[in-house]
């Protein structure tokens, strides 16, 4: 059974940056694409980026643009989150998912696999 075990979370202060890591289990299907999705309180759950297996692609949300970077360890089997400057806004629960497709889609119903989520709470 595919794992996912999302690292990194925690209270941090505005205009300071994170970075958020998932983990993959060793049963996770090859060439899959994966991504981080995000739900603030009171809001739906929002795509934040993706990225395809061989890194060639990544996809990332308009509204974190330029504050956000993806990236990916298949020898490791994790998929890193960076994020800066970031804003009270950003304040949320971050899921990492896995779709064994490898289409890297903006969509959560593209994703099968999730994992249980790391908080993220900005400080003004």
């Amino acid at each position: 059974q595919v794992q996912l075990v999302e690292s990194g979370g925690g209270l941090v202060q505005a205009g300071t940056s994170l970075r958020l890591s998932c983990a993959a289990s060793e049963r996770t299907p090859s060439r899959s694409a994966m991504a981080w999705f995000r739900q603030g309180p009171g809001k739906e759950r929002e795509f934040v980026a993706a990225i395809d297996w061989s890194g060639g692609t990544t996809q990332y949300a308009h509204s974190m643009k330029g504050r956000v970077s993806i990236s990916r360890d298949n020898f490791k089997n994790t998929v890193d989150l960076q994020m800066y400057s970031l804003e009270p806004e950003d304040t949320a629960v971050y899921y990492c998912a896995l779709d064994q497709m490898n289409r890297a889609y903006t969509t959560a119903r593209s994703y099968a696999y999730w994992g249980q989520g790391a908080q993220v709470t900005v400080s003004s």
